[in-house]
């Protein structure tokens, strides 16, 4: 053995920086995007926000800048601007564009406010008091001596959520300091003037005493005793639906049993629930999807999309003092490539969901029962990209439809096969089978096998365990907890 030198000719790929946050920005939510933005604002001068709402010069100041003529993707018919605003007028008389309503925003929706807005707001901000803080101001008006108050508020603040309590009183007794001398009987009194406070059934240890304690709270007759009594000793036979059992056991007849029913369905098991704080997330989507002369055609979301330039002083001066700066020439470079990135980002959404429009046009015309089988790998081929970005453009993308505002990924899904040789997309199934839920009666269900055998009568071959599962998946209960008496 000696040393020696070899040579040896290799290929291998190298990801720039350029290609690396191209890559990055592309797998980004619309808030993550954001967020990246404001990051790139706050370490480079020279880039910055085109806020100018007539800058020629501004790429991103509509969603129609942004398209690229030559893919296709956008541009499936070019329309005057006349003409456009014309067939979204239409398009809203005619309802195909009542997507507001699922809690998105889309472009233009923030023109949309009336003048209740503060009132609203107002009223919001009121739903914010908390459970505790609402059970203290009860107690506040309680005639109580100060230690009894004091134990009332302790056993408050052992509440869930939920308005539960979560710790026995034996538990709770070991938490307080041995000099303050509580017994457990003042324990269970506190807890008692808990359970009084509103809303009912608070301060409950059980989903049946939970129940039990916004029962007594109604006029007493045999329906609200019979059903105290469920709550008490058969709540788990009522949640499995053994009516059989029960008339058994309680010794009623059908009707009352339906009534107790229904009114033990009717009360809130949660009580502490409407109190808790709403994490509201607000999805804006990337992508809207119009009817256009009988074609449906996939444009950007004006909102969705940043306005990024250079800052022109800031390059000006640079100009001018041509390799004074290294480090100024390097920020230049990456505020031209974050602007082209986040561009050939919203370009690259575009082309995916126009292609996705094109493949599932039977789905935005009937419903979920037309959705086609597709695949990642069909756009793939169609557009000639990885099937990898096509995963990356379709996760945390959202697309504004008449029918909802919908994730990109909601579009593919596995399938099976049908008699004729052909192929059922599992949303379709899916959608079929809450249909045929929703239309069973309610005192003879259908089983998972008899639904298994309806499909089949229509060509559409599927296992009952798949039936059982995409059931699941729809949280529809068996066929014994969806019998009515």
């Amino acid at each position: 053995m000696k040393p020696s030198l070899q040579l040896r000719v290799s290929q291998q790929l190298a990801l720039t920086p350029q290609l690396q946050q191209s890559i990055k920005l592309l797998q980004l939510s619309t808030l993550e995007l954001n967020t990246e933005i404001e990051r790139m604002l706050l370490d480079n001068p020279l880039l910055e926000r085109d806020d100018v709402d007539n800058d020629p010069d501004s790429w991103g100041h509509t969603a129609e800048a942004t398209t690229t003529p030559g893919d296709g993707a956008g541009s499936a018919e070019e329309a005057p601007a006349a003409d456009n605003k014309e067939s979204e007028r239409d398009s809203f008389e005619e309802g195909q564009m009542d997507w507001s309503s699922e809690g998105g925003s889309g472009s233009g929706s923030s023109s949309n406010r009336d003048d209740d807005d503060d009132t609203d707001f107002q009223e919001f901000r009121a739903a914010q008091t908390s459970l505790r803080d609402h059970l203290d101001s009860q107690v506040s008006l309680i005639p109580l001596s100060d230690r009894d108050r004091e134990l009332v508020r302790f056993m408050i603040e052992a509440l869930d959520d939920d308005g539960y309590l979560s710790q026995p009183p034996e538990e709770l007794l070991e938490l307080l300091p041995a000099e303050a001398e509580v017994e457990l009987e003042e324990l269970q009194i506190a807890l008692a003037h808990v359970q009084n406070l509103d809303p009912p059934g608070v301060g409950a240890r059980s989903p049946g005493e939970c129940l039990s304690l916004q029962l007594r709270t109604l006029p007493q007759n045999p329906v609200r005793d019979l059903a105290i009594a469920i709550c008490n000793q058969h709540l788990e036979l009522l949640a499995s639906r053994d009516f059989v059992r029960l008339k058994r056991l309680l010794g009623c007849g059908d009707d009352s049993l339906r009534e107790a029913h229904q009114l033990v369905c009717g009360l809130d098991p949660r009580p502490g629930s409407r109190f808790a704080a709403l994490d509201a997330r607000y999805i804006v989507p990337d992508v809207v999807v119009r009817k256009y002369r009988g074609h449906w055609n996939a444009s950007l979301n004006g909102d969705a999309v940043p306005r990024l330039r250079i800052n022109q002083l800031y390059a000006g001066i640079l100009q001018q003092h041509r390799g004074s700066s290294a480090s100024l020439s390097s920020q230049l470079q990456e505020a031209r490539w974050m602007i082209k990135n986040v561009q050939q980002r919203f370009d690259t959404i575009l082309r995916v969901s126009q292609a996705i429009v094109d493949r599932q046009r039977q789905f935005f015309d009937y419903g979920d029962v037309a959705m086609r089988p597709l695949t990642l790998r069909e756009i793939a081929e169609q557009l000639d990209l990885h099937e990898s970005t096509i995963s990356r453009v379709t996760t945390q993308k959202y697309m504004a439809t008449p029918r909802g505002i919908l994730e990109l990924k909601y579009f593919f899904g596995s399938h099976v096969s049908t008699d004729s040789g052909g192929a059922c997309s599992a949303t379709a199934i899916r959608a079929l089978i809450r249909q045929l839920v929703a239309a069973e009666d309610r005192k003879k269900p259908l089983s998972d096998a008899r639904i298994a055998e309806l499909l089949g009568q229509q060509g559409i071959v599927v296992a009952r365990r798949t039936i059982a599962k995409y059931r699941e998946a729809l949280n529809i209960p068996p066929v014994s907890q969806r019998k009515m008496i």
